[in-house]
């Protein structure tokens, strides 16, 4: 299990946020550095570092919650993000 507080490289970070259950690949992550929505980062020299932490709330706030229709999906998906916080 990685420390939270852990910095990676892209291709450590895609592969951790992948055997999580969110796949994702180290272009994905060059990209969205390039074009924004990506989890934050920091340079370290010309190496570009996540934090472990920051960039598993970033993915998993990206995720839906569990559903068990896609008409669950169709009224998530419309509903503001504060009211199935609260439960409605």
């Amino acid at each position: 299990m990685l420390d939270l507080n852990a910095w990676l490289r892209r291709t450590e970070l895609a592969a951790a946020l992948t055997a999580k259950g969110y796949p994702t690949t180290a272009n994905t992550l060059a990209t969205q550095a390039t074009r924004g929505g990506g989890p934050p980062y920091r340079k370290f020299g010309h190496y570009v570092q996540y934090n472990w932490g920051a960039a598993l709330e970033w993915a998993q706030q990206r995720a839906t919650p569990a559903l068990c229709t896609t008409a669950e999906h169709r009224v998530a998906a419309a509903a503001p993000q504060s009211a199935l916080q609260k439960g409605a």
